[in-house]
């Protein structure tokens, strides 16, 4: 399938079906010498995972990675890395009923109009599923980013429906993985008052057999100034090409955003300064790109969210033959793709700075 490449220099290849044997990705143009093993990969597959609290699908996937090639003495090769995970819960019986129905909000029907086929069985290469690959491809990129410059890669929801977090600077990993009290946040807020809403909200919305949307963001620190390529390959089209390329985004935006359509110039711009010989801003509205270029501030990212659209409650749809039905979709699906959705989206944000950190440094 073409559009299944990601990247120049730091290359990303997936493939694989929700209810096929396995995902696959192909990492081409990882240096060579960076220390590399399955566990290393297993901290994201497994915040990424299906089953792993009671607000997402109850699929049960262990997401095992097995890394194939390009690692030999626990060190990347330089040669190509391809990374299987198997699937092992799939119940395709349970899409019997809509081989010949489009599930509305789902590319049931795209699909169909560009192949003329489609894999109705938990929606085929459309299936979040996909994004296992890609979270295996987004753990070597930030191991490759660390190495590099100590780059680091955090995301954290923001919102659910109308709850909306109180986020703290300088959000950590263990912010987003643990509440205070210890226990997991299984749904990935640093506010652990809007995160109880939120698990609360969710809980409701599955109840009612229905969905929620929400939002996430991402930031990505020590990214040194330089990264990006002027018109066509800023890094900002890329960062939002890779978040785009996510099942179920409808927005991205970086820095400020959209407030910055209200402002005045003299209120929306950085105000630039030297410390200790470094450049830096006093403030971060430009999210940490200018010209589409890194400037060195953290780089700051929101991604709008849709609710997920395989529903269990009733909906009226079509046929392939253009009936008038209803459908009502069977399986496990995720009330609320947000909690699963952040190691995604660090995998694409760490994948797409890796990128143009190697072709930065082929210029050099």
């Amino acid at each position: 399938m073409a559009g299944s490449t990601f990247g120049t220099a730091f290359r990303v290849t997936t493939a694989g079906e929700s209810h096929g044997p396995g995902n696959v990705v192909i990492v081409d143009g990882c240096p060579a010498g960076i220390e590399l093993s399955e566990a290393d990969l297993q901290v994201d597959l497994d915040r990424r995972r299906p089953g792993q609290s009671k607000i997402v699908t109850q699929r049960k996937e262990e997401d095992r990675a097995e890394i194939l090639s390009g690692v030999f003495e626990g060190r990347t090769t330089g040669t190509p890395i391809a990374v299987l995970v198997r699937n092992e819960d799939q119940k395709s019986r349970d899409y019997a009923d809509i081989a010949e129905k489009y599930r509305p909000g789902h590319a049931d029907y795209t699909f169909d109009a560009k192949y003329g086929v489609r894999d109705y069985r938990g929606g085929g290469r459309s299936s979040a599923r996909e994004t296992v690959a890609r979270t295996a491809a987004g753990a070597i990129a930030k191991k490759l980013i660390a190495q590099a410059f100590g780059g680091e890669v955090v995301g954290y929801v923001t919102a659910v429906g109308d709850v909306i977090a109180t986020i703290p600077p300088e959000v950590t990993l263990a912010q987003v993985e643990t509440l205070p009290s210890g226990e997991p946040n299984v749904v990935r807020c640093p506010d652990p008052i809007a995160a109880a809403k939120m698990v609360a909200l969710i809980e409701k919305v599955r109840k009612d057999q229905d969905s929620i949307g929400g939002v996430a963001e991402v930031v990505a620190r020590n990214v040194p100034a330089g990264l990006g390529e002027p018109v066509f390959d800023k890094l900002k089209a890329d960062l939002a090409k890779a978040l785009f390329s996510l099942p179920a985004v409808v927005g991205v935006e970086y820095g400020a955003g959209f407030s910055l359509a209200t402002m005045r110039g003299s209120e929306a711009n950085d105000v630039i300064v030297a410390e200790d010989g470094v450049v830096r801003t006093e403030t971060n509205r430009h999210g940490g790109m200018l010209g589409g270029i890194s400037s060195g501030m953290p780089i700051v990212l929101r991604a709008a969210v849709k609710p997920t659209s395989s529903l269990p409650r009733e909906q009226r749809t079509i046929t392939k033959s253009l009936e008038p039905t209803t459908i009502r979709t069977r399986g496990r699906h995720d009330p609320c793709l947000l909690p699963r959705f952040v190691p995604m989206a660090e995998a694409m944000v760490a994948i797409t700075i890796a990128d143009h950190w190697l072709r930065q440094c082929a210029q050099r």
